[in-house]
């Protein structure tokens, strides 16, 4: 009995003696949205869309010196998609965001394991998604190592499948008929290598993507892969000034019978003297002109990044739409101005032109799009932020290259505006003392 009692004292000590921490956390975000042409053109006379979106998430972490876990769980609704008395909530709006556990291996080394998002860099290829309510997530392996000047690694890997079988591995993308989504994919194998050094912070990614063959939307045996790879580049000269470069390139097998390549290129300066900051950027992703017909496609496609942050915020392009047509080329300015010690405002134009030629009309212009952001911090844990997008499209030039989009006599105004309160506060954090 003594050593028993010994025994449990030790074991309380040593663990009571290591470092933890356990945080509980929420964000909690409706935005309203006002939509006139948001992702695709209005037809003329249509009505305006008003609806309010609301994202309400619960985090919990828990970190020692061993090891570290996460778990997040989320519901995302529309206000009103709900009946006020009803028994269960019916719109399927509940899911596990997040759930992983992270073990610290040693001499820098680490692995990662479970439902996480995977975000990096500027987030081009690989990212969150925070700007949708649901967010982007990956059920995946990862074996990661950094040390103190700078070098990182993560290598990761995942598989997925429709649930258990004792059959065969086959995976049916499930994504209403378009099964050729690039989300869908049965396997993927990445790894990212990065460095900062004093002026300069450079990255490589490689992914390879495996995607189950299908005859008639069915899935069957074999896969086929794309790889997509490349480099991210920061670069700061000087004080206030900064330049990013990225450049991809995509192969591999579109189908059993197209071949994949292509190209993504972008590159911005920014420069921000005082209070102001101004940049500049362009970005070619490169298109096809026939849709792969041919036996080949030269569409880009920016795989699992955080689309909406790039090619402007009405989401005209790789979000949703856009997707193996005729490419795009951005050029945009922007300035972000500090409008208080709490606020400011940022103003982007973008000129939008197709990196190849649409088959139905000579010109390759599609539009310009202004996008206005307002941001205040309200309380250290809440932020307002404000929106207002207006889209100069070339109608033509749309119809012809979303001729089955519906979209027919485009309405001379294409804008939105929305309004959004973020909440992140901090609801419990305990350390117990050593």
């Amino acid at each position: 009995m003594k050593s028993t009692f010994k025994f449990l004292m030790a074991s309380l000590l040593f663990y009571y003696g290591t470092a933890q921490e356990l945080s509980i956390d929420a964000d909690i975000r409706p935005r309203a949205e006002y939509s006139h042409g948001f992702g695709n053109l209005i037809p003329s006379g249509a009505d305006a869309a008003l609806f309010v979106q609301q994202r309400s998430r619960l985090k919990i972490g828990y970190t020692s010196e061993l090891f570290s876990t996460y778990v997040s769980f989320q519901d995302v609704s529309v206000w009103g998609d709900t009946p006020q008395i009803a028994a269960a909530d019916g719109n399927d709006s509940f899911s596990l965001a997040q759930a992983w556990i992270k073990f610290k291996l040693g001499a820098g080394w680490s692995t990662k394991i479970g439902r996480q998002a995977l975000s990096y860099d500027d987030q081009r290829i690989l990212g969150g998604l925070d700007w949708a309510m649901q967010g982007r997530f990956h059920d995946a392996a990862l074996l990661q190592y950094k040390n103190d000047s700078g070098l990182k690694l993560d290598v990761g890997v995942s598989f997925n499948q429709n649930g258990p079988s004792r059959v065969n591995t086959l995976f049916d993308p499930n994504n209403a008929g378009n099964a050729r989504a690039v989300f869908d994919y049965k396997s993927m194998a990445y790894a990212w290598l990065h460095k900062d050094w004093d002026k300069i912070s450079g990255s490589l990614l490689f992914v390879n993507n495996t995607y189950q063959n299908l005859e008639d939307q069915t899935p069957v045996d074999g896969t086929v892969s794309r790889q997509t790879f490349g480099t991210h580049l920061d670069i700061k000269p000087s004080k206030g000034l900064k330049a990013s470069v990225n450049a991809f390139l995509q192969t591999g097998k579109f189908t059993e019978d197209v071949d994949l390549f292509a190209y993504n290129l972008a590159a911005e300066i920014t420069y921000k003297p005082a209070k102001t900051l101004y940049g500049i950027g362009a970005e070619i992703l490169s298109g096809d002109s026939n849709g792969g017909s041919d036996g080949d496609i030269e569409s880009f496609f920016p795989l699992f990044g955080t689309n909406h942050k790039f090619n402007g915020f009405m989401d005209y392009f790789y979000v949703g739409e856009h997707a193996n047509s005729v490419g795009l080329q951005d050029l945009y300015a922007k300035t972000v101005i500090k409008t208080s010690a709490k606020s400011s405002l940022l103003a982007k134009l973008h000129y939008f032109v197709a990196a190849e030629d649409i088959a139905t009309v000579d010109d390759k212009y599609l539009g310009t799009e202004i996008d206005l952001v307002y941001t205040r911090k309200l309380l250290p844990f809440a932020t307002l932020k404000v929106g207002y997008s207006h889209m100069f499209a070339a109608d033509d030039v749309f119809e012809a290259l979303r001729a089955d989009s519906d979209v027919v006599n485009p309405s001379g105004l294409q804008n939105w505006a929305w309004a959004m309160i973020v909440v992140k506060p901090n609801l419990l954090k305990w350390s117990p003392k050593k």
